[in-house]
């Protein structure tokens, strides 16, 4: 595919019915939850869905919260220009759901609060409280704009499809069900988008297959053009993407998004027992790694099918995001319904991650800051969660108009976890795992943490990181059939040196920068995170020793217990099974050699004085 055309195909009626059929199903999940909940009147029922969901769609639902639009869009264009090292993702989503799994679902669901910033003032006090939710707004809303915004912007220049009815019809069939149907809802919709978004992936997997001669073919492809970079453990803090940056910083964010993030933690709470919330998160873990191998392999066949004739160095996309879109109308334009089934796709990731996010809103808003300082009824409370949905709905399609003029970058968002969920990460495992940490020491260390990734985050957004740091793989277009070829853009691909030398004629005042440029700022992003958390952990506990932290009693509840972790128990259980069966063993032994059996009455006295 060499791409003869410059226009590759557009939308068709068919591709319209597919994407319009997964608006409508989604909202009829909403309907149906509003019609089967319509007697239960309390806002828990409808942030936590009563209590009484089960491991299985939990599961699925913890998966398709954060497998956003990103996903589907930016992790192959990321394959496709930086290689294949980000499937170490792999490996900090597992070192994830064993921490959250063993140190905060236990203290969260022990405590069965609706908001996870309840717990900061039970340990610490309410400002606490206060400062941890209204980051984790500021932070929720700024993220749900661009992924509203991002794909719909990338499906609208490739295939023609409108740009604001895109984003419109998105959020309000998102906002409609969320306000609608609740959490209930929100984990059922994301059950059934999640299966679209595999569908997605599969569809353009198995057609880039096939027009490559098999799986063989797009691996040696990836292989020959260095996208197989798995041995790149370069213990380098300024590079991009290593080993070591994936798996560490990953980690972090990860774990601020699982561990303690109102969106996931409502949702294994809404677990009817401990042991099936801990089932959901490593069933979750499965599908992690399921949508992490689509990605990963899609990025893969692209740079495959591409590989002659880059389509963005030549000009026919404008942004990488737009590559997995272009690629799909390319191989998929003769097949009525699959381009719509891809476009579903992406925005079922939307979807999923903008219901999620409305509704830890609503619940946030509803726990933190409406509840302590008002007496309503529990059915006022619902209908003002059931309010709040709607608002945040609304809101959440503002920014998606805010993001359009931000022109919001990918790697912005993930910047966005890190700096705020990194501090927040901190103040919770100062809460939980260290008892003493007092309420003076949560709040400067929170603050401090916060100065301190804002200070990095928002230098690395000024002063980019040199492109040796982020080293782009080479792209060309030599095999390209194009009448237009356009020139090259800085991260085309060519070698180091002309990059080098491409980047500094771009930007004339290179001597002004500060003296941090090239070292604090230029830190990889995804270090921004565990920057915060050591931070907020550090400056934390200082402060809480030196205003008598060590004296205070912290209720047992409150933090880790020995008993909570799965690692106890198992210890027990083998020291139980061990030692008593050697120890049976040694006496049985021990007494046939000292009595040899004959001398019985001996034995009778023994046993009488024991007796």
């Amino acid at each position: 595919m060499s791409g003869d055309s410059v226009a590759v195909g557009s939308f068709v009626v068919a591709d319209y019915a597919v994407f319009a059929l997964m608006l409508l199903v989604s909202a009829a999940v909403g309907v149906y939850y509003a019609w089967v909940d319509r007697g239960q009147g309390s806002s828990g029922d409808f942030l936590t869905g009563g209590r009484r969901l089960t491991a299985l769609p939990v599961s699925l639902s913890l998966t398709a919260s954060f497998m956003s639009a990103i996903t589907v869009l930016s992790n192959p264009a990321e394959v496709y220009r930086y290689g294949a090292n980000i499937g170490y993702y792999g490996l900090s989503y597992a070192v994830t759901m064993v921490v959250t799994s063993e140190i905060f679902l236990p203290v969260f669901y022990r405590l069965a609060i609706t908001s996870t910033y309840e717990y900061l003032e039970l340990r610490f006090s309410r400002a606490t409280r206060q400062l941890g939710t209204v980051l984790f707004i500021v932070q929720t809303i700024l993220y749900t704009g661009v992924v509203i915004y991002t794909p719909a912007l990338a499906l609208n220049q490739v295939t023609g499809m409108d740009l604001w009815g895109g984003v419109i019809s998105t959020g309000v069939v998102c906002t409609f069900y969320c306000t609608m149907g609740g959490l209930k809802a929100v984990v059922w919709t994301d059950v059934f988008q999640l299966g679209v978004m595999v569908a997605g992936f599969l569809s353009v997997i198995v057609r880039s297959v096939v027009v490559q001669g098999g799986i063989i073919p797009v691996i040696s492809d990836s292989q020959d053009g260095g996208r197989l970079n798995f041995g790149d453990f370069d213990t380098n803090p300024l590079r991009r993407h290593t080993f070591w940056t994936i798996t560490i910083g990953g980690t972090f964010i990860w774990i601020s998004i699982y561990g303690i993030n109102q969106a996931q933690v409502q949702r294994y709470i809404s677990c009817k027992s401990m042991t099936h919330a801990r089932l959901s998160l490593y069933i979750n873990l499965v599908g992690l790694w399921s949508i992490l191998l689509c990605s990963v392999f899609a990025g893969m066949c692209l740079f495959s099918v591409y590989k002659k004739c880059d389509p963005w160095t030549a000009g026919q996309v404008s942004q990488p995001d737009q590559l997995m879109p272009y690629l799909v109308m390319d191989i998929l334009g003769d097949y009525p319904g699959l381009p719509g089934l891809f476009v579903a796709a992406a925005f079922s990731g939307s979807l999923s991650t903008v219901s999620s996010s409305i509704s830890a809103l609503a619940a946030v808003t509803v726990e933190d800051l409406i509840k302590p300082y008002t007496n309503m009824s529990e059915r006022h409370f619902a209908w003002t969660s059931k309010g709040l949905s709607l608002l945040y709905g609304v809101l959440c399609i503002g920014m998606a108009g805010v993001a359009s003029l931000m022109g919001g970058t990918l790697q912005a968002v993930i910047s966005i976890f890190g700096i705020i969920g990194g501090p927040l990460l901190g103040v919770f495992i100062l809460g939980i795992l260290c008892p003493v940490a007092n309420s003076k020491g949560a709040l400067s260390g929170l603050v401090s943490g916060l100065v301190l990734s804002l200070w990095v985050g928002i230098g690395a957004q000024i002063y980019h990181p040199p492109p040796e740091m982020s080293r782009p793989l080479s792209l060309t277009t030599e095999g390209c059939n194009f009448t237009d070829v356009k020139s090259l853009n800085w991260t085309s691909g060519a070698l180091p040196t002309q990059l080098a030398s491409i980047t500094s004629a771009a930007v004339p005042h290179l001597d002004g920068k500060p003296l941090l440029a090239d070292s604090w700022y230029s830190l990889s992003y995804l270090y921004f995170s565990p920057i915060g958390t050591i931070t907020a952990v550090s400056v934390g506990l200082l402060v809480s020793l030196l205003t008598g932290g060590w004296k205070q009693k912290v209720e047992s509840r409150l933090t880790l217990m020995k008993e909570d972790t799965n690692l106890y128990h198992l210890f027990q259980f083998v020291k139980d099974r061990v030692p008593r069966r050697t120890g049976e063993l040694d006496l049985t032994r021990g007494r046939e050699e000292k009595s040899g059996g004959t001398n019985l009455a001996f034995c009778d006295v023994e046993l009488d004085l024991t007796k």
